[in-house]
């Protein structure tokens, strides 16, 4: 029990670091939030508890692959929440994020990739 909590105090720092970060520093702030410190994380917390060479390759592989149809979010949220305000704008990045899930998944499935 002592080792969950452990885990959540780690992961939940670093979600306030780079919160305090981007705070301080909008350059400072989005180079550490695209750093794959979580992705580190659980790496870190799957070799720890003895989870096999193939699951921890298998959630990287998996990783790179989810994180390529979540970047054109990042292209849509500024423009859109100058348009439309946060919360919608919050909103309709994940309807992007999951039509573009959606649209990767079918393309890579073609190069033997299944990612659903």
């Amino acid at each position: 029990m002592t080792w969950l909590i452990v885990k959540y105090l780690l992961t939940a720092g670093v979600v306030v670091l780079v919160s305090e970060m981007a705070k301080r520093s909008d350059k400072l702030g989005g180079l550490i939030a695209a750093l794959p410190i979580v992705t580190f994380l659980a790496l870190i917390w799957l070799y720890i508890e003895n989870q096999s060479t193939e699951k921890i390759a298998n959630h990287a592989w998996y990783t790179f692959w989810y994180v390529v149809p979540t970047l054109p979010m990042f292209l849509a949220f500024p423009i859109l929440l100058e348009k439309i305000g946060f919360w919608p704008a919050l909103l309709a990045s994940v309807g992007i994020t999951l039509v573009c899930f959606v649209v990767f998944s079918f393309i890579v499935r073609h190069f033997g990739i299944e990612l659903w």
